[in-house]
């Protein structure tokens, strides 16, 4: 793997981890802010009816989140030009994906400004640098023989 390799994965464990605290969070805080209604009746299996917008929009900003490294991982260890070029695309996107999520977190007010800013900022970082190396691929240029991205 190359420099740029080593640090562009560097980054999106960095941004992994950030996201698995931020689920953490998240979950704790709807669950300690807001007291079940005694009319719901809590099922082991099931999330309580007044955690579940959070739970699912956290969970897809998990999922979305962790996949950007695990697609750029796959990457690095592509078989093939094409497989490289897939994969990196599809880290883009989950990219992408992530920062759907966390503005639809703050405009629900799921994360304050400060937290949303931060995230955010991390996020939109990831998707510049992945953005790059998609537009070098697409101009017929790969990243591990290119050190100039």
């Amino acid at each position: 793997m190359s420099e740029i390799s080593d640090a562009i994965q560097t980054k999106c464990l960095a941004f992994g981890d950030r996201i698995i605290k931020l689920n953490d969070y998240l979950l704790e805080q709807a669950a300690s802010s807001t007291s079940q209604p005694s009319y719901i009746k809590h099922q082991p299996s099931r999330v309580p009816v007044h955690l579940q917008s959070v739970a699912a929009l956290a969970n897809q900003l998990l999922r979305s989140g962790t996949s950007i490294g695990a697609n750029n991982a796959e990457a690095t260890n592509a078989i093939s030009k094409a497989d490289f070029k897939s994969k990196s695309f599809i880290a883009l996107k989950e990219a992408r994906e992530s920062l759907y999520w966390i503005e639809l977190l703050h405009r629900n007010g799921y994360l304050e400004d400060k937290q949303f800013t931060s995230i955010h900022t991390d996020c939109e970082e990831l998707v510049k640098i992945l953005m790059h190396r998609c537009k070098k691929l697409n101009e017929g240029k790969n990243e591990e023989s290119d050190d100039n991205i």
